[in-house]
């Protein structure tokens, strides 16, 4: 354990580094999969079709391709990005095609009904999803988006394919130095699952707090 304990500032900053592409990947993979959502329910077709698309091809290409795309692609193409933030990027465009099934399969379970009867009282289709819509949507999409959350958390260990220092990046250069690869990767993989575990009991907590309290509002709107 010296060597953890002698080599515990660079694994804490390699975690940090973890952590926030982390939250920036899943919180612009939110803005994105929600606009994407929008576009995919939308009545007018173009924007359907640009979401589908979207969708489709984000979806099904590998996050280490990805990321290898962004990271040497966009140089070539006149857009220079620090390493950190290509690896963020990347896990936007990866999240939010994910994000995006997930909210449009919650907005898939509110009723026609309560559609016709916004628009029959005169909203537009953005005061719809706003005010009717996407509330009534939001307790089934709870464990799905903690589930790209997730996906997110344990998809940021790619970036160290493209030389980014996060914690499994760190690991491996400790690794080449000490050859202690049991100890090093043992206790890294013991971050993430803790990481993993937190969120989704953090996520059954949300979960059932937002199903409690629409069935709260069901029974007094009865």
């Amino acid at each position: 354990m010296e060597i953890i304990k002698d080599n515990s500032a660079v694994l804490l900053n390699g975690l940090l580094t973890t952590v926030l592409l982390t939250v920036i990947g899943y919180v612009g993979a939110v803005i994105v999969g929600t606009l994407m959502a929008i576009f995919r329910v939308s009545p007018i077709p173009p924007l359907r079709a640009v979401g589908t698309v979207y969708v489709e091809f984000f979806r099904n290409v590998p996050l280490l391709s990805l990321l290898i795309l962004v990271t040497f692609g966009l140089p070539d193409a006149g857009l220079l990005l620090p390493l950190f933030w290509c690896g963020a990027l990347s896990l936007v465009l990866s999240g939010s095609a994910f994000v995006c099934e997930a909210v449009r399969s919650g907005i898939n379970t509110v009723s026609i009904g309560q559609s016709e009867a916004s628009r029959a009282l005169g909203m537009g289709f953005r005061q719809q999803l706003r005010l009717v819509i996407l509330p009534q949507a939001f307790a089934s999409m709870v464990q799905p988006l903690v589930n790209v959350f997730i996906g997110t958390i344990i998809g940021s260990s790619l970036c160290s394919a493209v030389g980014i220092a996060e914690l499994t990046n760190v690991t491996q250069q400790l690794n080449i130095r000490y050859a202690e690869a049991i100890l090093l990767f043992l206790v890294s993989g013991v971050a993430y699952l803790v990481m993993a575990l937190g969120s989704g009991a953090l996520g059954g907590v949300i979960e059932r707090r937002v199903a409690r309290a629409s069935h709260q509002r069901g029974g007094a709107r009865a």
